[in-house]
Order: C-alpha cells, then sequence, then structure tokens
C-alpha cells in the first residue's frame, strides 16, 4: 500500500479546481469545498477555483485557459462525467488532452467499486496531460470526490510516495516540445 520516503521533502503542487454545474454556485458546491479542504489540508496550493456551466466549448476553453498558466501545475474538474445528455465533460477534456491516462479511469472505478457497487460503471471520471498539466474529471458527487483524493490523487501528488508518483515526472511533461 501507499509508502512515503520521509528523507524527501515534500513539494506542494498548484492546483485549480473547475465545478460543471448548470445550477450551484460556490455557495452550493459541496464537492468543489470537499476537494479544495483536501488540497489545502495536504500542503498544496489552491490556485484557482471557478464554476462551469456544462457547456462542452467552455469547459474545454477554461480547462485550456488554465493549461496556459505556468502558475497552475493540476486541474480537476468535478461533475458532468455521467451518462446524462448534459454530461460532456468528459468529452471536453479529451478535446484538450495530448495524452490520457487511461489507468486513472480504471483505478477509480476499482475504488469506486469497493464503496457503491456495480454503480461504479455509471461513472466516465478520467485524467489526462496536456501542456505540462495534470488535468482530472471527477464526478460530481463529494462521495466521489473524496475517493478520488483520498485513494489515488493524494498519493500521487505527493512527491515522497513510493513507488513512483506524478509531481517526480512533472518536469518532464512537456520534454516533447522543448528543442534539444
Amino acid at each position: 500500500m501507499p509508502r512515503l520516503d520521509e528523507t524527501k521533502e515534500f513539494i506542494p503542487v498548484r492546483i485549480a479546481l473547475l465545478t460543471v454545474s448548470d445550477t450551484r454556485d460556490l455557495t452550493q458546491d459541496r464537492s468543489g469545498d470537499v476537494l479544495a479542504g483536501r488540497i489545502e489540508a495536504a500542503g498544496h496550493i489552491l490556485a484557482d477555483r471557478m464554476i462551469v456551466r456544462d457547456e462542452r466549448d467552455q469547459i474545454a476553453a477554461h480547462l485550456r485557459e488554465w493549461v496556459a498558466r505556468p502558475e497552475i501545475d493540476v486541474v480537476i474538474s468535478t461533475g458532468g462525467t455521467g451518462l446524462t445528455g448534459r454530461d460532456v465533460t468528459v468529452e471536453a477534456h479529451r478535446d484538450v488532452y495530448e495524452k490520457e491516462i487511461d489507468a486513472f479511469g480504471t483505478v477509480f472505478t476499482t475504488v469506486s467499486m469497493q464503496k457503491i457497487g456495480t454503480s461504479a460503471v455509471q461513472s466516465r471520471a478520467t485524467g489526462g496531460v496536456a501542456g505540462g498539466t495534470y488535468l482530472f474529471a471527477l464526478p460530481g458527487s463529494p462521495g466521489a470526490c473524496k475517493d478520488a483524493w483520498d485513494e489515488i490523487l493524494c498519493h500521487q501528488f505527493d512527491y515522497r510516495h513510493l513507488p513512483c508518483n506524478f509531481v517526480e515526472i512533472m518536469p518532464r511533461l512537456d520534454e516533447h516540445q522543448r528543442r534539444k
């Protein structure tokens, strides 16, 4: 299970939160609050936070804007990952990804199965990389956000996590864009 190399120093990452909703504002954003609290409690930096409507073009545009900002290392969205007609967050993320982190959805489903059984098949949680920035789309429920953070993301965003983690490869995410 999770192991930490206590000889390494913790490196905080800068995380932006995007809630996708047609009905919520920041005062009603329970899932965003869950993630913001966990991000800050873990010692990371909440770099930005906002709510955007369930519109594919708007979501993708905002993801691209944050990817272009060097002060943001990670973007986590919550909401819009289900199966209904208005759920377009996954498609918006995939419009932006350069590479998809296929195993993220698989691991998230495995974690969800332990909590909600076969209802886990209704989630399309996804992760990817664009412009040297990690992007993750989580379901809109507070429980799903807790599970994704507590069981996966908090470990992968801890530089001390063994045997490997997302933080240690951050400097190389955009190496293909640099001239040698």
